[in-house]
């Protein structure tokens, strides 16, 4: 690894810093790990366990190779970044941690990534990293040693039956919390992948069920949003979601909500079932709906995360 430390980890309570591609293993049809070093990763820390840990990783512009600098960031950077074009400045996207490996300067970050086989659904992440090679280099932020940070949305109560629910981006940071879940967890998975291809084997707790859905020629969600049903038994169709009816930028923990709904302090109890669901906004919105309104789920334990919008370019 030759990435030299910046000189900018004092200024700023994250991590921002160019990192550098160390290996690459093509996992599956659909997914590409990438591993990623740089000495400042270091600094890296969190409070308890890492779950669903998001970072946020810059790549170079798919036409011009622009991409940010790190050099002399402060404070004001993201805001002085927003304002360049995004030919000059690359495209920020937000991934999970997938593993944490070594210690020290020889910290590195593991990251799988989605190669989407739908040429409709191709962003920058997917472009960079169906090329990526050792030695390439992007940018990223992370969390920093004693510095709050947040990205963790996975927070359910002790002795909770756990319901973990997401698309293809959502694999990644579902597999990583099932390999940190006690030995005595219990609950179901349920992961909708493009093709038979992309299951995975996943280190997890045996009163956790996981239950892989290879899409094939169904339409992006169905497979996900009936199984969920079923295993929740609701009576009644499909719920239809109008695009309109959509947030794009649906977000609603606990700690925060799009929608603007009151938040609360947090769950409390013990028992009783927590959801983590999180995939594209409209099939997320479409069981957020079969959860709250059939079901009456209690707000404290729930996070319904729109990792994404079909048709829709991310901003962030």
């Amino acid at each position: 690894m030759t990435v030299t430390t910046s000189s900018n980890q004092a200024a700023l309570p994250m991590l921002f810093t160019d990192v550098e591609v160390v290996s690459v293993e093509r996992l599956t049809p659909s997914f590409v790990r990438v591993e990623l070093g740089s000495p400042d990763l270091a600094h890296f820390g969190v409070d308890g366990p890492r779950y669903d840990q998001r970072i946020k990783l810059v790549f170079p512009d798919p036409v011009t190779g622009g991409i940010t600098s790190t050099e002399g960031a402060d404070e004001t950077w993201f805001a002085t970044w927003m304002e360049r074009d995004a030919a000059e400045r690359g495209h920020m996207r937000t991934y999970t941690i997938r593993d944490v490996r070594g210690s020290g300067e020889r910290t590195t970050f593991v990251v799988d990534m989605v190669l989407h086989l739908d040429d409709d659904l191709v962003g920058p992440g997917s472009t960079w990293a169906s090329t990526a090679e050792v030695g390439d280099r992007i940018v990223l932020m992370a969390p920093r040693r004693g510095f709050p940070y947040g990205g963790i949305e996975f927070d359910p109560v002790p002795g909770a039956d756990l319901l973990l629910v997401g698309d293809e981006t959502a694999v990644p940071a579902i597999c990583t919390v099932l390999e940190q879940l006690p030995d005595d967890a219990v609950g179901a998975a349920f992961l909708e992948v493009p093709v038979a291809g992309d299951v995975q084997d996943v280190r997890h707790p045996a009163g956790v069920d996981v239950v892989w859905l290879p899409r094939g020629d169904r339409e992006l969600g169905v497979a996900l949003h009936d199984a969920v049903v079923a295993h929740l038994g609701i009576p009644g169709a499909h719920v239809e979601v109008a695009p309109d009816e959509v947030d794009p930028d649906l977000w609603e923990t606990p700690s925060y909500s799009s929608s603007g709904e009151d938040v609360v302090d947090g769950a409390s109890g013990v028992g009783g079932t927590y959801a983590w669901i999180a995939g594209e906004s409209k099939v997320v919105t479409g069981l957020r709906r079969h959860l709250v309104n059939e079901l009456g789920f209690d707000r404290s334990r729930v996070a319904f995360m729109g990792y994404w919008r079909r048709g829709v370019a991310m901003r962030s």
